[in-house]
């Protein structure tokens, strides 16, 4: 079985019906225990005080904010070259979760960083770069409502995103190019293994993690069936009032 059979949209489809409900229960009950172990469960932190358990919500959203980015670059890039349309819709249909994501992650970021900082924001190189991402986010959305054509409108909102995506990269390496900057080091550095969270905290965090990558997942899938029906059903409204 190829993987490009479900650019089928029936096949999609049909393929999404499947594994939605799953999919949203184990979101749900990973998000649910993360959460609600990471907050409740977890002791203070001897200089952060309960504000550490910010990174509960504040780590994973900013993971699927940049994550959500580099997935519709993927989808647009399959645009562009093979011209499917579920994998155009599939990138208009993350936008707005990323955006949500992105929110997420910058106001768990302001609350953590005013007593931790003494500042609600700094125009640190990762806060800077992670704001710029969401102004692409609600550009690249704007210009899917902006443009009447489907394909016109797909065409170019995969070039915003080529372009966004540098924005991404630097959201997610700022601390690696530049040393200055008030943004600590990332928690749990896939690469190298080594972390700065020790297991307490950890293990719920992963937990949560998986949770939001899940739920990320679920609503990709479900929005992704939603612009498809949608785009039935207008071309069936347009062949009528052709016909008529």
């Amino acid at each position: 079985m190829s993987l490009w059979e479900y650019a089928n949209p029936v096949k999609f489809l049909r393929l999404s019906e499947r594994v939605l409900p799953a999919l949203w229960v184990f979101a749900g009950l990973c998000v649910a225990t993360g959460l609600i172990w990471g907050f409740f469960a977890t002791p203070d932190d001897y200089r952060q005080g309960s504000t550490v358990k910010i990174i509960f919500l504040h780590v994973p959203s900013a993971l699927m904010a940049i994550n959500a980015w580099f997935m519709m670059l993927v989808t647009s890039l399959i645009w562009l070259i093979r011209r499917h349309h579920v994998s155009a819709l599939a990138a208009k249909a993350a936008a707005p979760v990323g955006a949500v994501m992105t929110v997420i992650a910058l106001a768990t970021g302001a609350l953590w960083g005013q007593p931790m900082w003494g500042t609600w924001w700094a125009w640190d190189p990762r806060l800077t770069s992670f704001l710029i991402l969401f102004l692409f986010y609600l550009g690249y959305i704007a210009l899917w409502e902006a443009i009447e054509d489907p394909d016109t409108a797909a065409d170019l909102t995969s070039v915003l995103c080529l372009v966004g995506s540098v924005f991404a990269v630097l959201s997610r390496y700022a601390v690696h190019f530049w040393n200055q900057g008030l943004h600590q080091g990332t928690s749990v550095p896939v690469a190298t293994g080594a972390r700065t969270v020790s297991d307490v905290f950890f293990i719920p965090l992963v937990i949560c993690m998986i949770g939001f990558g899940m739920l990320f997942v679920a609503l990709v899938l479900y929005r992704t069936g939603t612009e498809i029906r949608l785009r039935r059903t207008r071309a069936l409204l347009a062949r009528g009032a052709r016909g008529a």
